[in-house]
């Protein structure tokens, strides 16, 4: 162990004394002065050495043989001993600061577990680090799109925007720590108010691969080597512990999302759940969850929404091509933005209020090659994304795809129960709309449709959404017609598996062109403008009982594998819906019909006046009825036979049956009567068809026995507005004509004679 200077310096005093006591001469106690001069010179410095020097000199006056030359080496061995000395003292004063920024380091390195978050973190670090920039400045700069935001400091700092010149520049262009020993040297070097910097050093931090912040010390003395390193170390550390609460708020974000997705029961209610844990987890303001139909985007679900132009547009959904949502929807991949102004698809009410930070991301889709959901999250004020933000919406997004696919199954599953037991007892004019609207709602890309039902042979347009109905009802199609348009043939139609047809792929308006004809089909159908269709053949047992037809008016690729399996799924429970629907029509046709002639019996006359009477007073056209009374029915039935009496009574309903006018309705009213019910007729256009039934009816004769008639006709508004009064005017012409042997009575007092 080395001696302490005081115990060296006293100890060669005094060996020289115990010398000159002895009678030892100069050149024997020298040496120990020059101990003494040379141990104080190296402790205390160059004048405490020359003092030791002095003392030595007059001490060497004291014995015989002092001369210059020992004044010269007391004065030599001062001179060098001071030169050891200074380096011995530096390299101390080193070592007592180098350990004590250890130490805080080592300190500062112990508390980077403790923080619960990123921000947390970064703002903790100018903390722990003060004590390194003692005189000077420790801040955390994030980056922005201008420059630098201080986000935290020691001591605090007026200036909290600079831009992304100098150290704090170069440090993130080139993603290195950078030391400068002296910054007056740096031209773009900005000195912070109240601060004497002389040396600075810049550390990138970095999470998951990318520097979110800058940790920068500036001090009036410069770094040494050994703080330099130590500080880079200390910024991988920290970077490390970025990762690490990058990954557990990930883990601990998508563990939440996961829980609350799993206790929502509509698709709505799993959107709002989802929006408020990523708003808040995220520091962000406003959410809107978007979902794809034909041409609209609509909001499923919304957070942080107040403006009313936004709720506009939020109500009436973002039109065809408009709005990131859209742009997202035809890439296929995430839009991150912080100058949302100058995005070209920016829409008018967001961009007025100055909204900056914007993210639009996919909900992917197992079961879909594109996404039809975008989520979209934004901030007012300008502000760049970080990879671990993207990272975690990216993940965050899978897994509200995979929650939503789940409750999209189930939403289809129900509303199918629920659309089968509501319109298991309507009747088919009420079935056939639903089910279109239902089918338009559940398969995806689906804005338009209309349906084909297999009637009186032939497929008859019985429902359209989008479309005009009763244009299209003008037009039938067979079944040749139908396969040509579904394109797959008749033993996949009969299998129920639907069909895409693409404008990209094949000319949608001119295979239209060859089952109907143009000037309909376009102007009704809308032909030209159909981008897509989705045709479902809905068959039960080898029939094909409807053809499904669903469009997209604006986008080629709207339908896509997620939309032919909502069809799929949809084919099955419709064909029993309209194999239901058609086998209860045809048991109501059954107790409406006479089971002889086949034409409607009296039940079925009562149901269709009312339901034509309330027509022709809805939109104020004419409206006549018929009641026709057989003559020489009775010789026939008595002297021929009841066989003989059915034949005839066929034979006058196959004569009434080709009599028949478009549009007019024949009954067997009981017994030998019959009845007629002619929509916008007037009187006296019912006079003439009666005379034409009774003319065509006069000429069926039986073994010489010829039939007869006695009409008596009553017309809305003249004779009644309701059933009863029309009927009893009609009724009671006809009585009179029979009482009379006329053919019929047309209005009182005035008759048309046919003996």
């Amino acid at each position: 162990m080395a001696l302490p200077y005081p115990a060296i310096a006293l100890g060669s005093i005094f060996l020289g004394l115990l010398a000159g006591i002895l009678g030892y001469t100069g050149p024997y106690i020298l040496p120990w002065l020059m101990i003494f001069t040379a141990s104080t010179a190296s402790m205390h410095g160059l004048g405490w050495g020359l003092l030791a020097a002095g003392v030595s000199t007059l001490l060497l006056f004291l014995f015989p043989g002092f001369d210059l030359v020992a004044l010269a080496l007391l004065l030599l061995s001062a001179w060098l001993a001071h030169g050891v000395g200074e380096s011995l003292r530096k390299a101390h004063r080193q070592a007592k600061a180098l350990a004590k920024n250890q130490r805080f380091l080592a300190e500062a390195l112990e508390a980077l577990p403790q923080a619960e978050s990123r921000q947390a973190l970064l703002e903790s670090l100018p903390k722990r680090l003060a004590a390194l920039g003692a005189g000077g400045h420790v801040g955390v700069w994030i980056p922005t799109s201008l420059g630098f935001h201080l986000l935290a400091s020691v001591p605090p700092l007026a200036l909290e925007e600079v831009p992304a010149t100098g150290v704090l520049g170069r440090a993130l262009q080139e993603a290195r720590p950078i030391h400068v020993p002296d910054v007056r040297k740096e031209p773009s070097y900005i000195p912070a108010p109240g601060l004497q910097t002389l040396a600075e050093l810049a550390l990138p931090l970095w999470e998951r691969g990318e520097v979110v912040a800058v940790l920068n010390l500036e001090r009036p003395q410069p770094f040494a080597p050994e703080e330099v390193e130590g500080l880079k170390r200390f910024a991988q550390a920290v970077s490390l512990q970025l990762d690490r609460l990058a990954d557990l708020e990930e883990r601990r974000l998508i563990s939440e999302l996961s829980l609350r997705l799993q206790s929502a029961t509509t698709l709505k209610e799993a959107a709002e759940k989802a929006l408020a844990l990523l708003l808040e987890a995220l520091d962000l303001e406003i959410g809107v969850l978007w979902e794809a139909r034909g041409a609209h985007m609509e909001a499923l679900a919304h957070q942080g929404v107040d403006d009313p132009a936004l709720l506009q547009v939020l109500r009436e959904g973002l039109p065809y091509g408009q709005g990131l949502a859209w742009e997202v929807y035809h890439r296929e991949s995430p839009l991150f933005t912080a100058r949302y102004a100058e995005e070209p698809q920016a829409i008018p009410p967001l961009k007025a209020l100055d909204w900056r930070t914007l993210a639009a991301l996919p909900i992917p889709s197992s079961k879909a090659p594109r996404s039809r959901r975008v989520l979209v999250l934004g901030k007012k004020e300008e502000r760049l994304w970080r990879k671990a933000e993207v990272e975690l919406l990216l993940l965050a997004c899978r897994t509200l795809g995979l929650g939503m696919e789940r409750l999209t199954e189930k939403d289809r599953h129900e509303s199918v129960n629920r659309l089968f037991l509501e319109l298991l007892e309507k009747p088919p004019e009420e079935l056939y709309g639903r089910i279109l609207e239902e089918a338009v709602r559940q398969v995806p890309g689906s804005e338009a449709g209309s349906l084909l039902v297999w009637e009186e042979g032939a497929y008859h347009y019985k429902a359209a959404l989008g479309y005009d109905l009763e244009g299209l009802q003008t037009v039938t199609f067979s079944q040749e017609d139908q396969l040509l348009w579904y394109g797959l043939g008749a033993e996949r139609a009969c299998q129920g598996e639907p069909r895409i047809m693409s404008l990209e792929e094949r000319p949608i308006a001119e295979i239209s062109h060859q089952t109907a004809p143009p000037e309909i089909i376009d102007a009704a159908g809308k032909a030209p403008e159909i981008k897509a269709n989705l045709c479902l053949p809905i068959p039960y047992k080898g029939e094909v009982l409807a053809y499904l037809n669903l469009d997209n008016l604006h986008d080629p690729r709207a339908f896509g594998e997620d939309s032919l399996e909502a069809a799929r799924f949809f084919a099955a429970p419709l064909a029993s819906l309209l194999h239901e629907s058609r086998s209860r029509k045809l048991l109501e046709e059954s107790a409406l019909t006479d089971y002889l002639t086949g034409l409607g019996n009296r039940r079925a006359f009562d149901r269709f006046l009312e339901e034509e009477l309330k027509r022709a007073e809805r939109y104020g056209y004419p409206l006549s009825l018929m009641i026709l009374d057989l003559k020489g029915f009775k010789a026939v039935n008595d002297r021929l036979g009841h066989a003989v009496g059915d034949l005839a009574l066929m034979k006058v309903a196959e004569t009434l049956e080709r009599e028949r006018r478009n549009g007019d309705r024949l009954f067997r009213w009981g017994g030998d009567e019959f009845a007629a019910i002619f929509p916008h007729t007037s009187k006296k256009g019912a006079v003439a068809v009666a005379l034409r039934y009774a003319k065509a009816i006069q000429d069926l004769c039986f073994n010489g026995l010829c039939l007869g008639v006695n009409i008596g006709v009553a017309s809305y508004p003249e004779d009644g507005s309701t059933p009863d009064e029309l009927l009893s005017a009609a009724d009671t012409r006809m009585y009179e004509a029979k009482a009379r042997g006329q053919v019929m009575v047309a209005e009182p007092g005035q008759t048309h004679v046919r003996r």
